[in-house]
């Protein structure tokens, strides 16, 4: 497990200057005597793969990928249908609501934090290609690994906010008055980011820590992205080659070892190392965990809790309870530790890509191709793990089977990375979803463009109904 290391440090460092100076190039800036630059970073392989790792590590700090209360998990969870918000604060009731200000400062943090990502992402390619001081295998792990970070903070980009801007540079004269692309046109760049990620990973990860990407993680992330296309072959294709890779992957049976470092049901995770100090637990932890009734933002709906099997295993460990003047409230307990400044080893990492999602995948693609029986076989396998009732093998129609793919993303995926907002929102014809889009307009399927950005950039379109 990840301890705070000098390297790790460094690490951090490196990449908060690349992506400094790739932001303060809009303007003159000298670059004082003790500040590494980017040339630096690039003279050896060792400085540049810390680098990679900073990358890595920096999405724990960036608001998108954090886990925080600005986070892409929280953020898409209040505008989904498992949360009832106990918080008051404005911002946040804008996003319950479904009633989002382009001034939203939350929804600013959200924007601001995937570009910075990818800007950085731009900064290590960039350096990479202009170093000549870099062995193959280096290069081809960060250009790798930044392609599949820049991939994937594009996806959730164009999931949230639809028509963005397409920014693969550094260069602010480029960048200040770029135009928003379709949504077509950036899923078209996150397939051949991915694309070529998948041709430069190994299968191993690096220090056999899984906060890098590897191989397997592009293909996950591919299966999804050619899901949401409906591209039915590709989709079963990556996440069977993912679901097969059983040297590495596997469901755990232990629910309470799933979100432990490195567990063998993960995929991509992302380390609290990144916090850079002394904190060890998760900010999901941190943020859903209750030890008093206004420790947490948000409680589970009524709408939530009425979906579960009492025997399934995923209530009994991912759902803790608080008592609070004669009622009873739950909450997200995937992870167990809500604060944590001790020495030692992390004893959490913040989950990205784990297994259970390529089942699902596999089972509507299967689904949608005609293949009841085997998109059953898929869901019972997640069933059974859970320890709750099986789908028969009666005829089922393909209405029906979506409905139960549905329920088995809401159960399996609730509180991680917008899984359930996701769902509504490329599945709102369906009768599992329909009583929540009886409540809103799918006008508010995507946010609003910050005003903060359109003010900088008036070539940025607003969304409609903003």
């Amino acid at each position: 497990m990840i301890k705070l290391d000098t390297s790790f440090k460094i690490g951090c460092l490196l990449v908060l200057i690349i992506s400094f100076y790739s932001c303060e190039s809009f303007v003159d800036v000298e670059i004082p005597n003790d500040r590494i630059t980017g040339l630096t970073v690039f003279e050896n392989d060792q400085t540049a793969l810390d680098a990679l790792d900073g990358l890595y590590s920096q999405l724990f700090n960036t608001n998108f990928a954090a886990g925080g209360n600005r986070s892409v998990s929280f953020l898409s969870g209040l505008s989904a249908d498992n949360f009832e918000l106990t918080s008051t604060t404005a911002q946040l009731q804008e996003f319950f609501s479904h009633q989002i200000s382009p001034d939203n400062s939350f929804n600013l943090d959200l924007w601001s934090g995937a570009y910075q990502t990818i800007y950085a992402a731009n900064a290590i390619l960039e350096g990479t290609e202009n170093s000549s001081n870099l062995s193959e295998e280096t290069r081809n792990q960060l250009n790798g690994g930044a392609k599949f970070v820049r991939a994937f903070a594009y996806f959730y980009l164009v999931e949230l906010y639809h028509n963005i801007p397409l920014i693969l540079t550094t260069d602010y004269s480029i960048n200040a008055t770029i135009e928003s692309s379709d949504a077509s046109t950036i899923f078209n760049q996150i397939v051949e980011d991915l694309n070529e990620s998948l041709s430069l990973l190994d299968e191993i990860y690096i220090n056999n820590e899984r906060t890098s990407a590897n191989s397997y993680a592009a293909m996950a992330l591919l299966a999804r992205v050619y899901l949401f296309q409906g591209d039915w072959e590709q989709a079963e294709y990556y996440s069977n080659q993912v679901i097969m890779a059983t040297d590495t992957y596997e469901l755990l049976p232990d629910l309470n070892n799933i979100f432990l470092p490195n567990s063998r049901e993960a995929i991509w995770q992302i380390s609290p190392a990144g916090w850079g100090g002394s904190f060890r637990h998760t900010r999901e932890g941190n943020l859903y965990i209750m030890t008093s009734f206004n420790s947490s933002s948000v409680v589970f709906s009524e709408d939530f809790l009425s979906i579960w099997d009492t025997n399934d295993l995923r209530f009994q460990s991912w759902i803790g309870s608080f008592e609070y003047e004669n009622s009873i409230y739950y909450y997200p307990f995937k992870y167990k530790v809500q604060y944590d400044n001790t020495a030692g080893e992390i004893p959490e990492y913040s989950m990205v890509l784990r297994l259970p999602e390529q089942y699902l995948i596999r089972a509507e693609a299967q689904m949608r191709m005609g293949d009841i029986q085997n998109a059953i076989r898929d869901l019972n396998i997640l069933r059974n793990r859970a320890n709750t009732s099986l789908i028969g093998t009666q005829e089922i129609s393909e209405d029906q089977m979506m409905e139960f793919i549905l329920l088995e993303y809401r159960r399996e995926y609730f509180s991680e990375w917008g899984h359930r907002w996701l769902s509504l929102k490329r599945s709102y014809s369906t009768s599992e979803t329909s009583s929540f889009w009886s409540q809103w307009d799918t006008i508010n399927l995507f946010y609003p463009i910050p005003d903060a950005e359109r003010m900088k950039n008036p070539n940025l379109v607003q969304n409609d109904g903003y």
